[in-house]
């Protein structure tokens, strides 16, 4: 039998594909498990950032608020990694190797070295014992924090998934802003009113950064981009941006008024933010599932190498004739 043709849409390349099937692997990982793990290690990470930034402006219920939030994602971040492992052995296997070439050798590591850094830093801060030790670990964990919120986008995009590996450069300013955005809801969720001056600001900060961010994913892929916009991952980018807007908006306006406001704002954000990693997600699965989507951008990178190679010798060519 030879092989099919894929039948080409509104603007699609047509090109040949092994009876219509996908030309690499889609990704097996669960979309609970590890979609989950991105927004969970987003909203640790940057938590521990907020938290640290709390605590040195006297905001101790913020930043005692924001230890415990971010312990309890570490928490469950680890334990949805694991889940979709399979085994707990396997996440052990992975700290035999230290490989700063490999994101997933250097994010096993710095998971395994901001979980006790983030619990010693919540233990110290509910009981109120061991104050040193305590500041020591929130400060190590605001340092080990942005790159949790992050490494996971250059995980993904270290992947031959096309909706995330032709975004690789923008990736992990979308996975931050979406991290601060979370963190900054948590904040206004569980801290007082009086307290919330610098989540309102770090909220409204992401909301931009994260639109700036998708609409710079977009660019960068071209035709790959429509996974971004259609399916399950457009709905759920499509309503991260609105929960993430309406949120940075109603904690500007109505988030130092009351404590329902402002904890409404919070859960906006933070559901804002789950939608944008799971959106992702779903846009690499659907990506790497219509061949479409690896072949064009491989002819279109070819024509331009081929164009810039043509250039090269018009130029070299013109040279030489003077």
């Amino acid at each position: 039998m030879s092989p099919r043709t894929t039948r080409p849409g509104k603007n699609r390349e047509e090109f040949v594909s092994y009876y219509g099937r996908p030309v690499i692997k889609a990704p097996s990982w669960s979309a609970q498990d590890i979609a989950g793990y991105f927004f969970l290690g987003g909203l640790a990470g940057a938590g521990s950032v907020l938290a640290a930034g709390a605590q040195l402006t006297g905001r101790g219920t913020t930043a005692t608020a924001l230890k415990v939030s971010s312990l309890a994602a570490v928490g469950l971040s680890a334990a949805a990694l694991v889940h979709d492992l399979g085994r707990p052995s396997r996440f052990a296997h992975m700290l035999r190797v230290f490989k700063p070439t490999s994101p997933m050798s250097m994010g096993s590591w710095l998971l395994s070295a901001y979980g006790p850094a983030a619990g010693t830093a919540a233990l110290s801060a509910v009981t109120g014992r061991l104050p040193r030790t305590g500041a020591a670990a929130t400060a190590a964990a605001a340092v080990l924090g942005p790159g949790l919120a992050t490494y996971t986008a250059v995980l993904a995009a270290d992947t031959a998934v096309p909706a995330w590996h032709g975004a690789h450069r923008e990736l992990p300013y979308l996975f931050a802003a979406s991290a601060t955005a979370a963190a900054a809801g948590m904040a206004l969720v569980a801290g007082p009113v009086h307290e919330n001056a610098p989540a309102r600001r770090a909220a409204a900060l992401a909301a931009v950064a994260d639109l700036t961010a998708s609409r710079a994913v977009e660019r960068r892929l071209g035709s790959v981009a429509v996974t971004y916009r259609e399916g399950r991952a457009g709905t759920l980018l499509r309503t991260a941006r609105g929960l993430t807007a309406a949120g940075a908006a109603a904690a500007l306006v109505l988030g130092h008024r009351s404590r329902p406001a402002a904890a409404g704002a919070g859960l906006a954000l933070l559901a804002g933010s789950a939608c944008t990693r799971f959106g992702v997600f779903a846009a690499g699965v659907a990506s790497a599932e219509d061949p479409v989507h690896t072949i064009a951008p491989q002819r279109e990178a070819a024509r331009r190498r081929a164009e810039r190679a043509q250039q090269t010798q018009d130029a070299e060519r013109s040279e030489r004739s003077r």
